[in-house]
Order: structure tokens, then C-alpha cells, then sequence
């Protein structure tokens, strides 16, 4: 199994994944059970400003959908790549893309999705019984446990990973 390789000295640590995640649906199914299942055994806590925290939150996220125009022999003669901040929008602007005649006109080809292309980014914040609040992120290639400071955490975070086949 791929192991979590320390990289700079303010305890930050990759996991390259051999594959991809293979699509959108996936990868949130992927973040969501981390929300979900806390397997790391977060807790919630209160903020400074008194108002209740969740053990695991989405700290930021965007998704990047990728629209080639091919003309008539097969060749690409444009681009278009949208970025949205939901999968929501990620779904809705890449369907909307697909499907705008004009735009299509414009380029001079047919519009074809470039799901190869596409990335998705999903920060976690994770607050540990230990008070350290620390970072997980996802994207298509790699998971990043960032900004932790106790050595356990990321042992935690690594026994998880060894047990999602995604994340090999």
C-alpha cells in the first residue's frame, strides 16, 4: 500500500494515488464518508464566538469541468474550462457548456466533454480530541494531511486510507 510521505517541516504529509479517483460521483461519495463516518474520531467544539463547530467540516472546495470543441476531422480547436465552487454548479455549468448552440457555433465544432481533464479539490477541517485542528484534502491524485502538529493524526488519517481502495 502507498504510504503517507512527509514533505515539509509544518507536518504536512501526500498520499499519491496510483489511480485517479475515477469520477465526480466518487469523489464525493469519498469526502462525504469522511464527514459522515469521522474516521478519525473528531469532535465538534465551540468557537470563539460561541457558536457550536462539527467535529468535520468542508473547509473550501472547487471542481474544474472541462469542455473541448472538435471540429470536423477530429481535431480539438478549443477549450473551455469552468470552474464552479459545488458540485452543483460544476454539473450545471458543464451541462450548460455542452449544450450552448451559440458557444458551439462560435468555436466551430461540437462540443465534448474532457472528464480526464477535470480536477476536484475538497479541504476537510478536522478538529482532533487533542485540540489540533488539521486539514484533509482531496483531489482527483492525491489526498494532503496538512497543518497538524501530533504525530498520531496522521497515523489516524493513515490506517483510513489503507482501508479505501480508492486510496491506494
Amino acid at each position: 500500500m502507498a504510504d503517507f510521505v512527509q514533505k515539509t517541516a509544518n507536518k504536512t504529509a501526500v498520499r499519491d494515488l496510483a489511480v485517479p479517483i475515477a469520477d465526480i460521483s466518487a469523489f464525493d461519495t469519498l469526502v462525504e464518508s469522511v464527514i459522515d463516518d469521522n474516521p478519525f474520531g473528531c469532535v465538534g467544539y465551540t468557537g470563539s464566538d460561541g457558536v457550536a463547530v462539527p467535529a468535520v467540516v468542508r473547509n473550501r472546495e472547487h471542481y474544474t469541468a472541462k469542455v473541448d470543441f472538435i471540429d470536423g476531422e477530429g481535431k480539438r480547436i478549443g477549450t473551455v474550462s469552468l470552474q464552479s465552487p459545488s458540485i452543483a454548479a460544476y454539473e450545471a455549468n458543464a451541462s450548460e457548456t455542452m449544450n450552448n448552440i451559440a458557444l458551439a457555433a462560435a468555436m466551430g465544432g461540437e462540443a465534448v466533454r474532457n472528464s480526464p481533464a477535470e480536477t476536484y479539490y475538497a479541504q476537510l477541517r478536522c478538529h482532533d480530541p487533542s485540540g489540533d485542528d488539521y486539514c484533509v484534502t482531496f483531489t482527483k491524485k492525491t489526498v494532503r494531511l496538512s497543518s497538524r502538529e501530533d504525530e498520531t493524526i496522521r497515523d489516524k488519517v493513515e490506517t483510513w486510507a489503507d482501508t479505501v481502495g480508492t486510496l491506494e
